[in-house]
């Protein structure tokens, strides 16, 4: 009878080999995050009120955006089957008030135009009626619906949202992931979201 022997790490070198891949995990999210914010596409958006019993909820502020409403009008191309789960594709473009607003949506996805931005919304659940048709809204979300601040600070934030005060400079990487940059309240920067 043989006795199969199996390679093991001594318990040092597998502790380091363990944390080294953590390192690397932690070390890509971060990374990715700080690529979109050196090298993304800059936007202007409005925030919008948010019912009062999603106000804060421990250290940071709910957010809701106009883009964030999809009316059936703009969406352009074949509608998804009832009950798929789909990410919509949404162009913006600046106002003459410097605020961005969508302007065309697809599910198949939309090819770069001068002027223009497209932003890639969050995996939903598409619901459309019987013949196909969507219902008059999309609602959806970019992943820059939440903002954490300093522990107390929020109450301010939350009053200038609700007054509609509140807007946020966002970036947006080529494949449309946004994130948040700065929050601007009546039009000067009062929070800079560093790199790292």
């Amino acid at each position: 009878m043989t006795e199969s022997r199996f390679f093991r790490l001594p318990p040092l070198v597998a502790a380091i080999v363990a944390a080294a891949l953590q390192t690397a995990v932690i070390g890509y999210v971060v990374e990715s995050r700080a690529s979109i914010l050196r090298n993304g596409a800059d936007i202007r958006l409005k925030t919008m009120p948010v019912d009062p019993r999603d106000l804060l909820r421990g250290d940071y502020v709910t957010l809701s955006y106009p883009i964030s409403t999809i009316p059936k009008s703009i969406v352009t191309g074949a509608v998804p089957q009832s009950g798929a789960r789909v990410r919509l594709d949404v162009r913006v473009r600046p106002g003459a008030d410097g605020l961005w607003t969508a302007t065309e949506a697809s599910f198949a996805g939309l090819a770069p135009q001068e002027g223009s931005v497209v932003l890639r919304t969050q995996p939903f659940e598409i619901y459309s009626s019987v013949d196909g048709e969507l219902p008059d809204t999309l609602f959806v979300q970019y992943g820059i619906e939440r903002y954490y601040v300093p522990e107390g600070e929020g109450r301010a934030l939350e009053n200038a949202r609700n007054a509609e005060e509140l807007e946020i400079e966002a970036r947006v990487a080529r494949d449309g992931t946004p994130q948040i940059a700065r929050l601007i309240l009546k039009g000067e920067p009062v929070y800079e979201e560093p790199l790292y």
